[in-house]
């Protein structure tokens, strides 16, 4: 069959070269809201719980056969042993991802609550996924794409799982859904994840209660000094009281239940 003299146009949502042009952000930026937005609707929810933490830090598993692979060829062990001590905050991560994802799951309320929601990549992130998982509770992964990064871990949820281009849109879904947050160590990703959010809280963008745990107080007593900030009175010492600190996995169960209990149970339709 002979093509057309004159083929019919392309229409504009299917150009890509318009589409991924500059023109096309805005749309872009529309489809990082509506599309997460549709999945989060399909499985009705509503609130999730917050894991951040260094994509860096490995399972006690794999950090301990690094170690040994170090030991076997007679290196210098000193950064495998970093890394094993530092494998206590995914297997921290795990446990706590799986004993809130059970407590979420004995609740009444037939709605799905208190989603286990991570980054999706490697590291904190896959743990609190894996401990989810482990429960078997749905878990969220809002992954973004990066040239150094893997692909999302396999622990989370397929069709909870999500790779954003705009770490704005990616900061968006973190937070709207979000009831309470758990800091572990990290990076810049962790630092500039637990400021924006504290600055958002202080400035009362965000008005609902929002319980945050910094666990692991070696690492952000030393990393992170608050009291300082306080005492020189660029925040006031009531910002203080923002963050929880512990560094027990039943501790932050406690208080994240039970700060759960005591507020977003009884407004589940409170957003930022």
């Amino acid at each position: 069959m002979a093509e057309p003299k004159n083929p019919r146009p392309v229409k504009a949502y299917r150009d890509q070269n318009f589409m991924d042009g500059p023109d096309g952000r805005p749309l872009r930026i529309l489809a990082e809201y509506l599309e997460p937005k549709e999945r989060f609707e399909a499985r009705d929810i509503s609130d999730t719980i917050l894991f951040f933490g260094s994509a860096r830090i490995a399972s006690a598993e794999e950090a301990q056969r690094e170690l040994d692979a170090v030991n076997a060829a007679g290196g210098d062990p000193a950064v495998a042993e970093t890394r094993l001590r530092m494998s206590a905050y995914y297997e921290a991560t795990r446990e706590l991802a799986n004993r809130l994802t059970v407590w979420s799951k004995g609740l009444k309320d037939s709605q799905r609550r208190f989603v286990v929601c991570s980054g999706g990549g490697p590291g904190i992130m896959e743990a609190a996924n894996r401990g989810a998982s482990e429960a078997k509770g749905i878990n969220i992964g809002l992954g973004i794409s990066l040239p150094f990064e893997e692909i999302i871990n396999p622990y989370a949820t397929r069709d909870l799982s999500f790779e954003f281009h705009y770490f704005f849109m990616r900061k968006f879904w973190f937070l709207y859904l979000a009831k309470a947050m758990v800091i572990m160590p990290g990076g810049f990703g962790t630092m500039d994840e637990l400021f924006e959010c504290l600055t958002l809280l202080q400035t009362a963008k965000i008005k609902k209660k929002l319980p945050i745990v910094l666990f692991g107080n070696e690492f952000w007593n030393e990393v992170v000094n608050l009291d300082a900030m306080a005492r020189f009175g660029t925040i006031s010492a009531d910002d203080l009281d923002r963050v929880y600190r512990t560094d027990s996995v039943d501790d932050a169960y406690r208080h994240i239940t039970e700060q759960l209990a005591d507020y977003a149970l009884q407004h589940p339709g409170a957003y930022i």
